[in-house]
């Protein structure tokens, strides 16, 4: 199962190394990971996705709260929360095209970030499923390439989640 795992850290030089250390010591796999500093400058938020069922997960949250700088673990999936990506694509659209194109990125509620003369930057932010669907739709007006974040994910106001 997919987990979402939230690990606040010290802002510290290594911290990043030793925490994807733990995962490729034991063989989990990391799907996404983005790090950034909190609102204190001296720590750092860690969201990473990885698999695994409820053993390896608890494994992986106890390993990481054995870890000198992390200060907490929250495995998402106890929690209600909101996840996020992004996605950078340059898309090079015949000129027919073009407007189809824009219509498209607009549902998606994107943003056309840079052009040049044959291509389109754009940008979307959403779940993963919303990313996914948009790439796949918009792969038939060529795209050049794509950069995507890891996901974010923060805890809604009502921290535990229902039993509905």
């Amino acid at each position: 199962m997919r987990h979402t795992i939230s690990v606040l850290v010290e802002n510290k030089f290594g911290v990043l190394s030793r925490v994807s250390g733990l995962f490729s010591g034991r063989g989990f796999n990391i799907e996404s990971l983005s790090v950034g500093e909190t609102i204190d400058p001296s720590v750092s938020l860690m969201t990473i996705v990885t698999t695994g069922d409820d053993q390896i997960i608890e494994q992986i949250t106890k390993q990481l709260n054995k870890l000198i700088d992390v200060i907490k673990v929250v495995d998402y999936m106890e929690v209600d929360h909101v996840e996020r990506e992004m996605v950078l694509i340059k898309v090079s659209p015949r000129k027919n095209d073009k407007s189809e194109f824009l219509k498209l990125s607009e549902i998606f509620r994107g943003r056309i970030v840079d052009s040049g003369t044959s291509t389109f930057t754009v940008e979307v932010t959403g779940d993963e499923k919303k990313i996914a669907a948009f790439i796949e739709l918009i792969r038939p007006f060529g795209i050049k390439e794509f950069v995507r974040t890891g996901t974010v994910a923060i805890a809604r106001e009502g921290i535990k989640k229902s039993n509905q």
